[in-house]
């Protein structure tokens, strides 16, 4: 995955709560093994409400989601993630997410922020009118108003994010053991000696 120590643009104040994987991308359109092309279906129930923010010109290449507590709740589908992220969204920002959705959020480089609510009303309102920013060196919220928010991401994970090391990344750089536990293996099931042998 890409690495990410900032994400700066313009953020769409959507703030609704306990928005399910079903409403950020209904199960119609799982049939599909690739991400590209899912965000055109991102939202897809929201944005048939005339006048909604999501398409909003004012938000038009926006890369930050401004959501409601519980963001993410419902089923279990990493295309949820894969929506947003194909439509431009690199970071969501929430008092509070489900635990895979977040999960499947960091797997794919996108970075989850929580913040208390009055945070997040406040962002709502800058938003309007103002990019923000999310710096993940500094662990901050920012805005041009000289608002600063603090939070709190596992440090693995924010070391993963700044480097952009995901799950396979990790692995391989313990490839030279790997290989070593593997040779040791393959010789042991060559080895004229009975493996009972080793085992006692």
């Amino acid at each position: 995955m890409n690495p990410v120590d900032q994400v700066t643009g313009r953020a769409i104040p959507l703030g609704l709560a306990n928005i399910d994987t079903d409403v950020i991308i209904a199960a119609d359109h799982l049939k599909t093994v690739t991400r590209l092309g899912l965000g055109a279906h991102a939202l897809e129930s929201l944005r048939r409400v005339p006048g909604n923010v999501i398409d909003d010109p004012a938000y038009q290449g926006a890369t930050i989601l401004i959501a409601g507590a519980n963001f993410g709740c419902g089923s279990s589908r990493e295309h949820a993630v894969w929506a947003l992220m194909d439509r431009g969204i690199m970071a969501v920002i929430a008092p509070s997410f489900s635990d895979i959705f977040s999960g499947n959020a960091f797997k794919n480089g996108m970075v989850t922020v929580v913040l208390p609510q009055p945070a997040i009303d406040r962002l709502m309102e800058v938003a309007t009118t103002e990019p923000i920013t999310i710096d993940l060196t500094t662990m901050t919220v920012t805005t041009p108003y000289q608002d600063r928010f603090i939070f709190d991401l596992d440090a693995f994970r924010r070391d993963c994010l700044i480097h952009g090391t995901d799950e396979i990344a990790l692995t391989m750089e313990n490839e030279a053991a790997i290989g070593s536990y593997e040779a040791r293996v393959e010789a042991l099931l060559h080895s004229p000696v009975p493996l009972e042998s080793f085992c006692s």
